[in-house]
């Protein structure tokens, strides 16, 4: 983990703030690109932690008795067991139906 980054909402509001400030357009060329390069390390470590947590996802039972997510779900591969596209960041509509 990057020691830079304390935790996965401090990620966020650094990437929030980054956001603005590009917006803003007020910045010197280099100052913009390096808050670019920052918010995409930001992003790739926000990303990360979202996957971490969603394999972690217990889901209900029939019965409603909480139980660990099945192994497919908790490593999926390609996106296949997810529901996702093989790039793992738009959902596929063909896959929910």
């Amino acid at each position: 983990m990057d020691g830079t980054i304390k935790d996965f909402e401090a990620a966020i509001a650094e990437l929030e703030a980054i956001v603005r400030k590009l917006e803003e357009g007020d910045l010197p060329l280099e100052q913009s690109l390096s808050l670019y390069e920052r918010g995409v390390h930001l992003s790739r470590y926000c990303h990360a932690r979202l996957e971490d947590a969603e394999r972690r996802i217990e889901i209900l039972d029939e019965r409603g008795e909480l139980r660990q997510a099945p192994p497919a779900l908790a490593n999926p591969r390609n996106g296949e067991e997810t529901g996702r596209d093989t790039q793992g960041d738009r959902p596929d509509p063909e896959r929910r139906r």
